[in-house]
């Protein structure tokens, strides 16, 4: 068998690719939109792939099996476990091969036998992957959005971010029989999990590519948790806001997402156009980082820092109906960007200019924007002597955890839809954890000409500030 493991940083994901080097054919199992990897992948392994599958209806990217299946034409399964409401729309259209809890189907010497394990969704399969050249016995389980690495997957997406109201706490009784069945698996069989640390669909990811049932039954407290209610109780505790793009992405995969086909990189349009472009309303992102932006920017432009949060950020914040031009320190970061939006349906970049468009602004007799830092000891003796208004744009669940007292709370998904109704007799100072989400928010009150403030130590910095240490 040949095993080759994908890990997308920006959304925390894994997909794989399983060939049979006897047959030279090959599996992918939750490949993303950009099919050039796997293909490039199976092509240097001496691979073809004939067989692309998905574990569930995912809700933070948006799946590229259709994509792969186009590019390569390979047979498409998908499953068609639980309700009518959750099932694959355009399966019967694609002639997508139907998967129910026990059916097996081969990949040359590697058979793979779909197990519906409901609760992250309720459609959810695993896949138990055995190497018929080597033993009748499995050797791994692809369990998806189901078991992580030190945690499972988050049974509250279905009424939180796809609007099913009522759902959690039935989803997360799946949940609990599910893990009851994986429980019975032998110790030796390996995990091969959907995403690792930093995805948004669990709370308490590892960070190991993967794992063992024999290691997650002794160090998994989902595992470990034998009493239901107390196991309910417990997995919906404390998990974060899902970004709000996570509604989106579920129904786009489930109606079926658009084939790209295969792209370019984004066009690089004169330095100078920019000016004509931001004159006309075009939305210009700026993703360098937040100093930088903050030194100098273009009037009017959004500035979503190209790094760990960009895809979550840009698919809470950017409209899917609008083109979009991005602006880069460079073309490298500018491309880079560009894909992660693709990876969230965001395709329609119609170009990208690096810094030179800042320059070809200024040369044609324009001002470059600029937002003013506060450090935390500044922010509370503004905040004190009432010259600004406060904002902080972190989730609920940090809001509780503890806030400035003159604070006003607007969750960063939400401030486009407050702009209004803030005030503009004063500068409005944001704050957020650490820094990276009050730059995005200054940068949407700045292009709404509202005088903003940023405070880039975030609450971190202001807590210690407060406490005087």
């Amino acid at each position: 068998m040949i095993l080759r493991r994908f890990h997308d940083p920006q959304l925390a994901q894994m997909s794989y690719l399983i060939g049979c080097s006897t047959t030279r054919s090959a599996l992918v199992v939750d490949p993303l939109r950009d099919a050039d990897m796997y293909v490039a992948a199976a092509a240097e392994a001496g691979l073809k792939i004939t067989h692309v599958t998905e574990t569930h209806i995912h809700a933070d990217f948006v799946s590229g099996a259709r994509e792969l299946v186009a590019r390569t034409g390979a047979k498409l399964l998908l499953s068609s476990e639980g309700p009518s409401e959750w099932q694959y729309e355009f399966a019967a259209a694609d002639g997508a091969q139907l998967l129910r809890h026990g059916d097996m189907f081969d990949v040359g010497r590697i058979r793979i036998t779909a197990r519906h394990t409901p609760g992250h969704t309720p459609e959810h399969l695993s896949f138990l992957v055995k190497d018929l050249a080597t033993t009748e016995e499995p050797v791994a389980i692809l369990t998806g959005d189901f078991v992580f690495v030190s945690d499972v997957g988050r049974p509250d997406l279905l009424e939180r971010a796809a609007g099913e109201a009522g759902t959690k706490e039935e989803s997360a009784r799946q949940l609990f029989t599910s893990l009851g069945k994986i429980r019975k698996l032998p110790d030796y069989l390996q995990i091969w999990p959907g995403h690792g640390a930093g995805s948004a669909c669990g709370k308490a990811l590892g960070d190991m590519p993967s794992s063992t049932i024999g290691y997650e039954r002794m160090s998994n407290w989902a595992l470990g948790e034998r009493d239901v209610d107390a196991f309910v109780e417990r997995v919906l505790d404390g998990q974060p806001e899902p970004p709000d793009y996570f509604g989106t992405m579920k129904r786009i995969n489930r109606e079926g997402p658009p084939v790209l086909g295969r792209r370019g990189d984004p066009p690089l349009p004169p330095p100078e156009s920019l000016a004509e472009l931001g004159l006309a309303g075009a939305l210009v992102i700026d993703v360098r980082a937040p100093e930088r932006f903050a030194r100098a920017h273009v009037p009017g432009t959004l500035n979503i820092p190209w790094g760990g949060s960009f895809t979550s950020l840009a698919g809470s914040l950017l409209p899917y109906d609008h083109d979009l031009y991005l602006l880069a320190e460079n073309r490298t970061d500018a491309v880079a960007a560009s894909r992660a939006l693709m990876l969230i349906g965001l395709d329609r970049v119609a170009g990208i200019f690096n810094e030179d468009a800042c320059i070809a602004w200024l040369d044609g007799g324009r001002a470059l924007g600029r937002i003013r830092q506060f450090t935390p000891e500044l922010l509370l003796e503004q905040a004190a002597a009432g010259t600004v208004m406060v904002v902080d744009v972190r989730t609920k669940a940090e809001w509780i955890a503890g806030h400035h007292r003159d604070a006003e709370h607007i969750p960063l998904g939400e401030l486009p839809r407050a702009l209004a109704t803030l005030p503009r007799d004063r500068p409005i100072a944001v704050y957020c954890q650490g820094g990276t989400r009050s730059a995005v928010a200054s940068s949407l009150l700045s292009a709404a000409s509202i005088e903003a403030v940023n405070v880039p130590a975030g609450w971190i910095g202001i807590e210690a500030a407060a406490n005087g240490s």
